[in-house]
């Protein structure tokens, strides 16, 4: 494919134009709900393809990220780490519908971030004795035994940045920069979805993922972001924190 200078599309369906077939391999960033590129997500569930393997962290939960392909039907395969928040996934696991091959956090992270430094596999201590080394090599080096781990290479990449420039170079926000930066490298083609683009090229010394990684670039949409796990109180009227205050000193001065 050829780069030019500028790689902006006029939306995530015109990014993906001529990208997507069935069969294919396709690595998707975000971690839970966190980072997930949601316009590009849906402008594959629109387009019908089927039969895909799908390399992620986790498939979203239901309803939700990557969940809407599983509903949609257009899954076969899934290298990830993590099912717990997606009912569906899990069932569609369980009844045989689903192929999953389960690779420990790191390892998939790092079988990513080989494939983009065209490194073909690396041995780690990760999964030897358990079914996650079941049909690979196992050597002992240095009297410790290592399982052999393939990179992967997808044939496409999806990415959500927070910022990009029209070079392509991307920075990405908290969360969000967890799985994308090694997807961004790990696809023969990569299409990132960003929320901020702009004109003037981004400082070098602040860029995490290089421009020469992005063949393709959107903006994405606003939208509501969604948070896959709640963990705060729910909030309370001042007249309620002014109370609890009230019984607090009440009962520390009993106390004391």
């Amino acid at each position: 494919m050829t780069r030019t200078t500028d790689r902006l599309q006029p939306s995530a369906v015109a990014a993906l134009d001529g990208l997507l077939h069935d069969g294919m391999t396709i690595a998707v960033g975000g971690f839970g709900l966190s980072g997930n590129p949601n316009d590009l997500i849906e402008a594959v569930r629109d387009s019908g393809v089927k039969d895909l393997t799908i390399v992620s962290n986790n498939m979203g939960v239901d309803g939700k990220g990557l969940g809407i392909l599983l509903e949609n039907d257009q899954v076969r395969r899934v290298l990830a780490s993590y099912v717990g928040e997606n009912k569906l996934f899990a069932q569609q696991y369980l009844d045989g519908v689903l192929e999953v091959e389960f690779v420990p956090q790191g390892t998939l992270a790092e079988r990513l971030r080989a494939g983009g430094a065209g490194i073909p596999a690396f041995y780690t201590a990760t999964g030897v004795g358990t079914p996650v080394a079941e049909g690979k090599p196992v050597d002992e080096i240095d009297g410790r035994r290592y399982v052999l781990e393939r990179a992967v290479v997808a044939d496409l990449s999806l990415v959500h940045a927070r910022r990009a420039d029209r070079f392509g170079n991307l920075v990405y926000r908290f969360t969000a920069r967890n799985f994308n930066p090694v997807i961004a490298t790990a696809g023969r083609v990569s299409v990132v979805e960003a929320e901020e683009i702009t004109d003037e090229p981004i400082d070098p010394d602040v860029v995490v993922t290089p421009g020469i990684y992005t063949h393709r670039l959107v903006l994405a949409r606003e939208r509501v972001k969604d948070i896959e796990q709640r963990t705060v109180r729910p909030a309370q009227h001042p007249a309620q924190d002014t109370a609890d205050a009230a019984t607090t000193a009440t009962t520390a001065g009993g106390a004391a």
